[in-house]
């Protein structure tokens, strides 16, 4: 967990787990200020995955080895875990660690063709583009993110750095390169309830694809791709319903 900026809120003695939010690819933290907002009196902890934000890069960027990167966060004592599309399938990597009780995943996109794996690597291996002025450079961060016109930009300043005489997004663009997720292999393996939600405007992921890897996939009404942002109640609704038990 070393090099990770980390947000965190609620009450340390709050009843019931405590929830781990994990943003999606160019995001940052910040982007759950929202829904932690309608989780009230819930313990919560949300990280910039590596290569975003405030957090360190790694020298290859897999699912495995960025939540190998975040896995110290998961309380052992309980942790419901919130992803966000490619925080979403981290969050399935998470799914075994001592704790854990439920996966919630929103926005996760389940089948890709090879040409959309093409060109996620093609992103990745350009150089990092560096702008004359900051807001420049964050209007880019947002447009990355999917966040223009969603939310207010300072704060999401986390996710620009200066550099030499300009400034940049602070995601390292080898992140795209990923790859496949797999995403029915890690429901199969997951050892607790998983839930798959998307926007019913989220162009990026169909009710049918969800449910073809789940009975009960979840589509939250008048959203996007980025729904946790534009409809965060809806999204705490979701974990507030899960993983209470033991």
């Amino acid at each position: 967990m070393t090099g990770l900026r980390v947000l965190r809120g609620g009450p340390a003695d709050a009843p019931g787990p405590r929830v781990l939010m994990l943003h999606g690819l160019g995001a940052s933290a910040d982007v759950w200020a929202a829904t932690a907002a309608a989780l009230p009196g819930r313990a919560w902890a949300a990280p910039d995955l590596p290569g975003h934000g405030g957090s360190a890069r790694l020298e290859r960027y897999t699912f495995a080895a960025v939540a190998a990167e975040v896995a110290d966060l998961v309380d052992p004592a309980g942790t419901v875990l919130l992803g966000h599309s490619f925080g979403g399938v981290v969050a399935l990597h998470l799914a075994d660690r001592p704790g854990v009780r439920a996966v919630v995943a929103v926005g996760v996109k389940v089948a890709w063709t090879t040409e959309e794996l093409e060109r996620a690597a093609a992103l990745a291996a350009r150089p990092a583009r560096t702008h004359p002025t900051r807001d420049e450079a964050l209007a880019r961060h947002l447009k990355v993110a999917g966040l223009a016109g969603l939310v207010e930009p300072e704060a999401h300043a986390a996710g620009v750095v200066a550099e030499g005489d300009g400034w940049r997004p602070a995601l390292d663009v080898r992140a795209f390169a990923v790859g496949e997720p797999g995403v029915a292999a890690l429901l199969a393996a997951s050892p607790v309830p998983v839930t798959l939600a998307r926007g019913e405007n989220d162009p990026m992921v169909a009710t049918a694809q969800l449910r073809a890897l789940v009975a009960d996939p979840v589509e939250l009404a008048g959203v996007g791709h980025n729904a946790h942002v534009e409809d965060p109640a809806a999204v705490a609704a979701l974990v507030s319903a899960t993983g209470r038990t033991p």
